[in-house]
């Protein structure tokens, strides 16, 4: 993974000292809240409902053993003992005491970690493949144009007060696992007639009051020309993006407003001024940012072992854990592991500070040191060898870390809500435990098979409801809390928004409705046929009547 260099420590340490001088300035009423709230989002430091929180950013969601440590020793001496993972791979610690934020950002400095841009309308954390680097599909390791693009707009004047906060996904694999589709600019790699490394460019996705699917704009673009290129779409949406109206600001509101054509005209004319000069990325830098994510050394591992087949014959727990929490890895003999935030009775995405400290240890012994974080807010260990699957589950099944149901209902990709959030409408930590509860079955929960739920507590999407295959969004209806319910979002290669199936239901009847819908699928599937593919074949009508019946007319 990268490691700074003098001038990137220096930015970090620098930016610490001169947050602590404006928060003894604040608190000595030198500066007022409005003077103040600027510099402390800049820092990532929010004003929730209960108690400050600091988000801190992590970059394409990797983190080192030790980052992971540190992460562990701020949520036991700041917080209340646990963190929160977000859908943005960033974390947050949601009880942190106002005056005391400049001390969490300095042994943050110490690690090589920060939390700047992680709120304000600058370009945000960039995101890409929780498998990067190690997929099966890949065609190239997005990682290095990361670090890349972040290097780049890192505090970067520019694009310091753009007109909204803009967020960009790039993704290497065949398969799209960094949702790029719904970010402000999204980057999947290609590989031209001629067998170079570029990227398909698309504009305009995003979630939100406003959801939409990003469009292409650049079928392939040059690897050396991402820098220039983005930097065009940049320009074009400072200049023309909306300043007067906050929900009308993203850019995707401006790629709908020029037509993705008109947009593209403009990229197009901006991009000529810098284009083969600029900031064209040389040779040079790709192979230096290469080396920082050289694979770790293998070793001579064979693509089986006894050691892996015996258990995972013999050993049924073991076996369902491995189907569902263990993907392909390019190197033969390995498997990469994700370790699931989502066991039932715990918020989705959150880990206690001792099981951070016992990522790391495993990730030192089992992974070569490494860890990332999923946009789905679960931890994965890229690099795990087959044979060391079985002592590793026989750890972590004790920890809480080993629920076998990645990408099953119960792995339910949720916001913090109104238990925390000042923003939202409604509360979604308690639905999310409530579906859990009333699903935590593994035979049914396999028989199921796939299928993506998302909440959110308000229109902002933090939990990407629009795009689960059940999506749930919680609505303020005469200052009570109710959910409204969509169905067939889906993201990857076949991105699309849910549907809204009608009126919104209170939360003691989300569990209910739920097992309304998978009853219905259960007996509408075809044999082995996915929940989306059932969903897509027969519509939405099956599932409405199923869900409101003679009571559609009455329902709130």
């Amino acid at each position: 993974m990268y490691r700074y260099n003098e001038t990137d420590q220096r930015l970090v340490d620098d930016r610490v000292r001169q947050f602590r001088d404006q928060m003894q300035r604040h608190l000595a009423g030198k500066l007022s809240e409005d003077e103040f709230r600027p510099l402390r989002l800049q820092n990532g430091l929010y004003l929730q409902r209960h108690a400050p929180m600091l988000r801190v950013a992590i970059p394409y969601g990797t983190l080192s053993s030790q980052q992971m440590r540190t992460l562990a020793h701020i949520a036991r001496t700041w917080d209340r003992g646990y963190g929160h993972f977000t859908t943005r791979s960033n974390i947050q610690f949601n009880w942190v005491r106002f005056a005391e934020v400049p001390d969490i950002l300095a042994v943050l400095a110490t690690a090589q970690m920060h939390a700047i841009q992680t709120s304000g309308n600058c370009i945000r954390n960039i995101t890409t493949d929780q498998f990067a680097g190690v997929a099966h599909d890949e065609i190239l390791d997005p990682r290095p144009y990361c670090e890349i693009v972040r290097q780049w707009s890192a505090l970067a004047p520019e694009f310091q007060f753009l007109p909204r906060k803009f967020k960009i996904a790039i993704a290497g694999g065949e398969e799209d696992r960094a949702a790029v589709r719904f970010h402000d600019i999204g980057a999947r790699a290609r590989l031209n007639e001629r067998g170079e490394a570029g990227f398909e460019i698309l504009v305009g996705g995003g979630l939100g009051r406003t959801p939409m699917v990003g469009h292409c704009i650049m079928p392939f673009l040059p690897r050396a020309e991402l820098l220039n290129y983005f930097e065009a779409i940049l320009r074009v949406y400072n200049r023309h993006g909306r300043r007067d109206n906050k929900y009308k600001a993203r850019i995707k509101i401006l790629v709908k407003d020029l037509t993705v054509e008109g947009f593209a005209n403009e990229v197009d004319t901006e991009w000529q001024h810098s284009r083969g000069s600029g900031q064209r990325i040389p040779e040079s830098i790709f192979k230096r940012m290469e080396a920082f994510f050289a694979p770790p050394m293998y070793g001579d591992v064979r693509a089986t072992d006894a050691a892996f087949v015996a258990p995972l014959a013999e050993n049924r727990p073991f076996a369902r854990w491995v189907e569902r929490n263990v993907a392909p890895h390019r190197h033969p003999g390995h498997g990469i592991v994700t370790l699931s935030l989502k066991r039932t009775g715990v918020p989705p995405g959150d880990a206690t500070a001792d099981q951070m400290d016992l990522v790391a240890d495993l990730a030192d012994r089992f992974s070569a040191g490494e860890i990332r974080v999923s946009h789905e807010q679960n931890l994965i260990l890229p690099n795990v060898p087959l044979r060391e699957l079985y002592p590793l589950w026989e750890i972590i099944r004790t920890q809480g870390l080993a629920t076998p149901n990645i990408g099953l209902l119960t792995d339910v990709v949720c916001c913090p809500g109104g238990d925390f959030c000042s923003l939202a409408n409604a509360k979604s930590l308690p639905v999310a435990a409530a579906i859990q509860a009333r699903f935590d079955d593994l035979d049914y929960l396999f028989d199921l098979g796939p299928v993506e739920l998302n909440i959110s507590g308000c229109v902002n999407a933090c939990g990407h409801h629009h795009i689960g295959h059940i999506g749930i969004l919680g609505v303020d209806k005469n200052d009570e809390e109710w959910y409204q319910v969509t169905l067939g979002g889906s993201e990857g290669t076949r991105s699309q928004l849910g549907k809204v199936i009608g009126p919104s239901f209170a939360a003691s009847d989300i569990p209910d409705v739920i097992e309304q819908l998978m009853q219905t699928y259960v007996r509408e599937r075809h044999p082995e046929e996915p929940f989306i593919d059932t969903l897509e074949r027969i519509g939405l009508d099956p599932f409405k009547h199923a869900v409101y019946g003679e009571r559609h007319e009455k329902a709130h």
